[in-house]
């Protein structure tokens, strides 16, 4: 996958994962992918995120990044590991360039106009809007899609089942991200019947 959009636009929701058990990484990974979502961030929330990026990887048809990347360091860890995209709570100069540099596909968090307005000046106009819920929903987002019409967003916090095909059914927005795919503790195949659930919500 070349660029960010492609990315997005591949399934409707992203699974947002806290892996604890390195073991379970790879059919976890499988689990989702025979749901139906091929894209797969991994949060580097935890010890074994790197290892379990790099084992997620050798799933046929996954696309798997790194998520929580705060720093050019995390990064060069997450790219070492084999990530393919990367996904940031925030927005910085810092990361951005480093992200910009390398050439991989670049999700930085937004949640106010400042940010968005940074983020093209830094030749961006992909974002993760976050946290979503908290930040206002999708009033907010839909008052700041009024004077940035390039930008095209993936809310991602406090998004569910319920609510994500509201979120998907705003024009600039090209997926959303959500952790109530793979609940911790659930087994394969539950897994992947929440995720056929999240799969048919493509536009």
């Amino acid at each position: 996958m070349s660029d960010i959009e492609t990315i997005m636009r591949t399934s409707p929701v992203i699974p947002v994962l806290v892996v604890d058990d390195v073991s379970e990484a790879r059919p976890l990974a499988q689990a989702l992918v025979d749901g139906g979502l091929r894209v797969i961030e991994v949060t580097l929330r935890t010890p074994v995120a790197l290892d379990a990026i790099r084992r997620m990887k050798l799933v046929p048809g996954a696309i798997v990044g790194a998520g929580t990347v705060t720093n050019k360091d995390e990064l060069e860890a997450a790219m070492a590991a084999g990530a393919e995209f990367i996904v940031a709570p925030g927005l910085t100069e810092p990361l951005a360039k480093a992200a910009a540099r390398v050439g991989v596909p670049f999700l930085p968090g937004i949640s106010t106009a400042g940010d968005i307005m940074r983020g093209m000046d830094l030749g961006l106009r992909h974002f993760k809007f976050f946290p979503a819920e908290a930040s206002g929903g999708i009033a907010a987002l839909k008052s700041l899609i009024g004077p940035f019409g390039r930008a095209r967003f993936c809310p991602t916090g406090g998004i569910t089942l319920a609510n994500a095909a509201e979120w998907l059914a705003v024009p600039e927005v090209l997926c959303v991200g959500g952790s109530w795919i793979a609940p911790r503790g659930a087994t394969p195949e539950a897994i992947t019947a929440l995720a056929r659930e999240a799969a048919a919500l493509a536009k």
